[in-house]
């Protein structure tokens, strides 16, 4: 039964503290008003604020600039960006003749297996 001495002794310091700040008495517990529960002591424990000095964070040492490479014309811009261009087209045609050749080889060994048809295997019983 310790939970409930402790509940009680909650509920009277919270009821102590807000007396306090309100500076009015709760009609609750008033002195004449009877009670059921037992009445409570309250400790009250005064807490002292410890400063303390941080010392701020070392900053990291700072990055070297990166150098860029020097500006270039709008002319060889432009002439990079078309070799650029033609590069990736000629790599997408790659890729679709590759393409091609893969389906029509695939089909040219469907079609010989429908014609060919090898004996199939006793079926087991």
């Amino acid at each position: 039964m310790k939970w409930i001495r402790e509940r009680d002794a909650l509920i009277a310091q919270t009821l102590a503290f807000v007396q306090s700040v309100t500076g009015k008495k709760d009609d609750i517990l008033q002195p004449g008003a009877p009670s059921d529960a037992p009445a409570a002591t309250v400790e009250i424990i005064a807490v002292e604020a410890v400063t303390a000095e941080i010392e701020p964070p070392q900053t990291p040492p700072q990055p070297q600039p990166v150098k860029l490479p020097p500006a270039r014309a709008s002319g060889d811009f432009r002439s990079e960006m078309q070799a650029r261009i033609a590069n990736f087209r000629k790599h997408q045609e790659r890729f679709e003749r590759e393409r091609e050749e893969y389906c029509a080889a695939t089909l040219t060994k469907l079609r010989a297996a429908i014609c060919d048809p090898s004996p199939r295997p006793p079926a087991e019983k």
